[in-house]
């Protein structure tokens, strides 16, 4: 009885009319406004729990909350993506053409985080005088795929889902990098989440190879489903996950693995904890 309750509930938490114009930017609104919060809330815990926080320049605490933000999304974006893969039968019985409403909620609020990205990415250039391509582009692919969902309605989900999945490194990512700049490089668990985002980052090939296989297998109905211009933009960035992006982001965790530095800020590389012992002279209690 309670479980029949609990699956009702759980439905009309994502029961709207998805094809209202309004539905669907107050939804990449929320997913902005959303993840714009995660993002100052990082930065006020991290402000008064963390002593290494504080001693980072600017342009490094930003990176810092934004790697907690997408740490976050991450988690929303796994679960998303297993769903549709491993459990939702929707989707298994029709990969070009399915939508869910839960599919619809997740793949809105996915755009507005990646407006934030791209947003969050685009200012810090602008500030800092940096110039990260490969971020750039991922981050503009993924606006472009997400954000066209609002205008491309009959577009199918699945694929976008399996772009969901391929975000499932970066929680651990997050904790790396967190741990790295605090001094905890040396430490056992820094070592044993370093193996486990390296397992994710090949994960994230096999999935990037099931969406090619998808792909290929249905091409004619996925680019009538998508249509061209989405299309192309879709292929595009598959192109750019399978043969360059997803194969550097994998060398380059594996060599930290070996070294661990902050590849990142390589101008303030931390490496065996070096700069946690620093900051443990100052205030060791503060410091996580």
């Amino acid at each position: 009885m309670h479980l029949a309750n609990d699956d009702t509930t759980f439905r009309t938490i994502f029961d709207w009319d998805y094809v209202l114009w309004e539905v669907r930017l107050t939804l990449l609104a929320a997913g902005f406004f959303m993840y714009l919060g995660i993002f100052l809330l990082a930065h006020w815990l991290s402000s008064w729990m963390s002593a290494t926080y504080c001693a980072l320049s600017a342009k490094e605490k930003v990176f810092w909350n934004m790697t907690i933000t997408r740490g976050v999304f991450g988690i929303q974006s796994w679960i998303a993506g297993l769903w549709a893969l491993l459990i939702d039968p929707v989707f298994q019985a029709d990969v070009v053409h399915s939508q869910q409403n839960w599919s619809w909620f997740h793949c809105l609020i996915a755009g507005g985080f990646f407006l934030l990205e791209n947003v969050a990415v685009l200012l810090s250039n602008i500030v800092f005088r940096t110039f990260d391509v490969f971020l750039i582009v991922h981050h503009l692919f993924a606006l472009c795929g997400f954000v066209g969902l609002v205008t491309n309605i009959k577009s199918g989900h699945y694929l976008p889902l399996m772009g969901l999945l391929l975000e499932m490194s970066t929680p651990s990512t997050c904790i790396s990098w967190v741990l790295l700049k605090i001094g905890w490089s040396n430490t056992l668990f820094w070592k044993a989440n370093q193996w486990l985002m390296i397992h994710l980052f090949h994960c994230r090939m096999v999935v990037t190879y099931h969406i090619w296989w998808v792909c290929i297998s249905n091409w004619y109905d996925v680019l009538e489903n998508m249509g061209l211009a989405y299309f192309t933009v879709f292929f595009m960035a598959l192109c750019s996950l399978t043969f360059i992006l997803n194969p550097y982001w994998t060398y380059k965790k594996t060599q930290q693995l070996l070294s661990p530095i902050d590849w990142n800020f390589s101008n303030a590389a931390v490496e065996n904890g070096s700069f946690g012992k620093v900051n443990s002279e100052t205030d060791q209690k503060k410091r996580i």
